[in-house]
């Protein structure tokens, strides 16, 4: 069973979901990918002290303070891979940036694989928990900001709080 509930980010209504231990989402409504790999999960309405604690580290972010990731526990649902590059992006500090091919270095490095820039950009793209997996920190090859599930528009907005001069 999970449990949903609505936050109202100063970019537009989020949908946050956790299970009874962990965060397991939390999407920009309508964006790309919205549930992932929950589609079809049975969820329920209910306003639960992890979707709490989670409101309350995004009202800390929108408010330009920077709240630690681990201060929320996390359970994002995908692929050892995929996991991988979720766990890479929480090591990407508040107001820094990476690109994908600096990303797939560094996942060359941890698993001995060839890595694709493409194939981790398909890794951040569904990352299920917006903003707190700060996915929006993965930018081009040259500094460009490119594609976000939740729009480029809120990807620039997200970085400029975080006081990154973007392109």
């Amino acid at each position: 069973m999970y449990y949903k509930m609505m936050y109202e980010s100063p970019l537009g209504s989020m949908i946050l979901a956790a299970s009874d231990t962990a965060l397991v989402g939390a999407w920009f409504e309508g964006q790309k990918y919205c549930y992932g790999s929950l589609q079809g999960e049975v969820m329920r309405e209910e306003d639960t002290p992890i979707l709490r604690k989670a409101a309350r580290w995004l009202d800390d972010y929108f408010a330009g303070r920077m709240p630690a990731i681990m201060a929320l526990p996390l359970s994002p649902q995908g692929t050892e891979f995929r996991r991988l590059v979720w766990y890479l992006l929480c090591q990407v500090p508040y107001g820094k940036t990476t690109t994908y091919g600096e990303l797939a270095r560094e996942v060359e490095a941890r698993t001995g694989k060839k890595m694709s820039a493409q194939a981790i950009g398909g890794a951040v793209g569904h990352n299920p928990i917006s903003i707190i997996i700060p996915c929006h920190r993965v930018l081009g090859a040259k500094g460009q900001v490119t594609g976000y599930a939740g729009g480029v528009d809120k990807k620039i907005a997200l970085l400029r709080i975080e006081g990154v001069a973007v392109k």
